[in-house]
């Protein structure tokens, strides 16, 4: 984080930036926690007034929140309409990832797999719904995956911005013979660079996740810097104008709630318990529900459709020239019809 964009941020935060107006917004949302498992679950859940809603669970990784969908969900529940003519419209529920603001920190060894099986307990018994689909990036498409592997009778479609399958340098992908346009060059040389200089706190969530949980626990700053630092790294340069709504309200906002909640270090053991999260070998899912895929030019992982295609039963997939690694608020509108194309697949 460079120290001129830190001392910006903070005086924001400290003289112009509202967090009163911010928590009214939060609040607009319908917000639940139930008790699964001994955990208990935060999530929201805004339904449409359409008899023929789908069931779409949104599930965000680190160090977002459930606050990178919000801007989604007003169209999703009151309808999209498709370039066929078709309209789509959704019951939304985006749950908090446990450890993560809302939701109760997990036990010692809680697996991926852990949270998803919570996850279809949510959803199928909780709140009755006997099948839906699923959107996930970062540390929720890990999440998202386990389900679309693992509960095939439930989960009847599934979009990815992010799959937990360790991407590919220019390098590897050349022996393999996939063949890259301009953009996914660009994509690619992107990943590159994060993988030789970006990853340092992957490394130190993975391996200390107390340590570095602890020194920024009870500061406002550190919280600012490092995950600050994240939302701006990892999102088109172009954040905050034209389709983008990341500006630094939304980095301030996000921050905030990761202080105010003291779930720092909670979220971060997510990685330490999961070392093996994003993984080298690529296998097919057991399950053929159709998955829909969308990439963002400033992601910080790149996965071309050939990859994506031997992890599961690829039917869409979109490249987007705007937006990064947070496409609910760097891009929502692409966001919006990418997710609503989930409508011609859903039977």
């Amino acid at each position: 984080m460079d120290l001129s964009v830190l001392k910006t941020l903070r005086d924001e935060w400290l003289y112009s930036y509202d967090w009163n107006k911010d928590q009214a917004y939060i609040n607009s949302f319908k917000h639940y926690k139930t008790q699964i498992e001994g955990l208990g679950i935060h999530f929201i859940h805004e339904k449409s007034n359409n008899s023929d809603a789908i069931p779409l669970v949104l599930l965000h990784g680190w160090p977002g929140s459930f606050l990178e969908y919000l801007p989604l969900v007003q169209n999703l529940t009151q309808g999209v309409t498709l370039p066929d003519g078709q309209k789509a419209s959704f019951d939304v529920i985006i749950p908090s990832l446990p450890g993560y603001t809302f939701s109760s920190a997990p036990p010692a060894n809680w697996t991926i797999e852990d949270t998803a099986r919570v996850f279809n307990t949510l959803l199928v018994d909780v709140l009755s719904y006997p099948s839906y689909a699923v959107s996930s990036s970062d540390w929720g498409c890990a999440v998202g995956y386990a389900l679309y592997d693992q509960f095939s009778k439930a989960v009847l479609v599934s979009h990815f911005v992010f799959i937990p399958f360790y991407p590919w340098g220019g390098d590897q992908l050349a022996a393999h013979n996939i063949t890259l346009s301009p953009l996914e060059q660009l994509e690619v040389a992107r990943f590159e660079d994060w993988e030789a200089k970006g990853q340092s706190y992957f490394q130190e969530l993975t391996t200390q996740p107390n340590t570095i949980g602890l020194a920024v626990y009870d500061s406002p700053i550190a919280h600012l810097a490092w995950i600050g630092q994240k939302f701006i790294l990892w999102s088109d340069p172009r954040r905050g104008t034209s389709l983008s709504l990341l500006n630094n309200n939304e980095i301030l906002r996000s921050v905030s709630l990761y202080y105010l909640t003291r779930t720092f270090i909670s979220a971060g053991f997510m990685y330490a318990q999961n070392p093996g999260g994003f993984r080298a070998n690529y296998t097919k899912a057991r399950t053929n529900a159709p998955l829909l895929y969308s990439t963002f030019k400033y992601n910080v992982g790149f996965w071309p459709p050939a990859l994506v295609a031997q992890v599961g039963n690829l039917v869409s997939y979109k490249n987007h020239e705007f937006g990064g690694h947070f496409p609910g608020l760097d891009n929502p509108q692409a966001m919006v019809q990418d997710l609503a194309e989930i409508k011609h697949y859903w039977k």
